[in-house]
């Protein structure tokens, strides 16, 4: 009789930036620069355009792949930021960011084509368009910029609006369809606009037009996600259904933000969205290493002829 065992699920399809590509055996992590004083977790705020750029050593040598800059809070609450403004923010401190690291992958987290258009000249690789195409025009601009797009899932609600209300449907896998049927949508038009789909992320956007128990119920169904055959971005960090599972205030979210990104990472994500950098490094590699897709750094405990391990200090890949 011959044994079987459990496999992991779907593995994680690749996405592939300016010629580097992250799949299961490398999961991308994305670190986060907010150029708002009002995003929601306050450590992540960088209103000066020094500390931001220090932000951004410290996140790649804690081992992000990509810098994802922001210029608007997502919710509704704060102040009222037009197109202009978050030009202001986002443009000096993307060519400032590629300046200091000219070969850095940047994200740009924005809903408006005109934003995106006005930082092309600093090499933008992604468009994180977290509002589900509110600005239709926006996939276009990804394309014409050779950059990535990530597709999301809001529930239909315009950018900037926090769910009240919401329900989509007596049974509890309704949001699951939905999500599905959007990011697939979303996903085809994104490659007809001309985005390569190696280059398109789909993002089940949790917290986005959804309560706690659709995040959570989501969250489960990532395999059904990857089964999609987009690379899937998963942005977790401090969100409010950690929040609300857990009874935590943002700043005590880590631990429960990075059970989360286990379960994630397991069922297919290739990139994470993260505030805390190293944490979310090891955890997405130590997944992938348990899943079989990533060999482990060293391996010499135990092995005939080999002297015990002696462990590095911390540092990088």
């Amino acid at each position: 009789m011959t044994d079987t065992w459990p496999s992991p699920p779907i593995s994680a399809a690749a996405l592939v930036l300016r010629g580097r590509r992250f799949d299961a055996s490398r999961p991308a992590v994305m670190g986060i620069v907010n150029r708002t004083p009002d995003s929601f977790y306050a450590a992540a705020r960088y209103t000066d355009l020094g500390p931001g750029l220090e932000a951004v050593d410290r996140l790649l040598a804690e081992g992000a792949d990509l810098i994802d800059v922001g210029g608007v809070r997502a919710g509704q609450q704060g102040e009222v930021v037009d197109a202009a403004a978050e030009i202001e923010r986002v443009r000096p401190f993307l060519l400032a960011v590629r300046e200091r690291h000219p070969d850095v992958l940047l994200s740009l987290d924005t809903w408006r084509a005109e934003v995106a258009s006005a930082c092309a000249d600093a090499r933008v690789d992604l468009i994180n368009d977290t509002w589900a195409g509110a600005d239709p025009e926006l996939v276009f601009v990804a394309a014409e910029l050779g950059a990535g797009y990530v597709v999301s899932h809001t529930g239909g609600l315009p950018p900037r609006t926090d769910p009240v209300d919401i329900s989509y449907g007596t049974d509890a896998d309704d949001v699951v369809r939905d999500v599905l049927a959007t990011l697939a949508a979303g996903a085809a038009r994104a490659v007809a606009a001309g985005v390569p789909a190696e280059r398109v992320l789909v993002d089940p956007t949790l917290d986005f037009g959804k309560t706690t128990r659709h995040s959570l119920r989501v969250l489960r169904a990532t395999g059904a996600v990857a089964g999609l055959g987009y690379p899937v971005l998963q942005a977790l960090s401090r969100k409010d259904f950690v929040g609300e599972t857990l009874d935590l205030a943002v700043d005590d979210r880590l631990f429960g933000t990075l059970a989360a990104t286990a379960i994630a990472g397991w069922l297919g994500t290739t990139v994470f969205r993260a505030h805390d950098v190293a944490a979310t490094r090891q955890v997405a590699d130590m997944v992938a290493s348990i899943r079989g897709d990533r060999p482990p750094v060293l391996s010499v405990r135990g092995e005939p002829g080999r002297a015990r391990a002696r462990f590095r200090p911390a540092g990088g890949r």
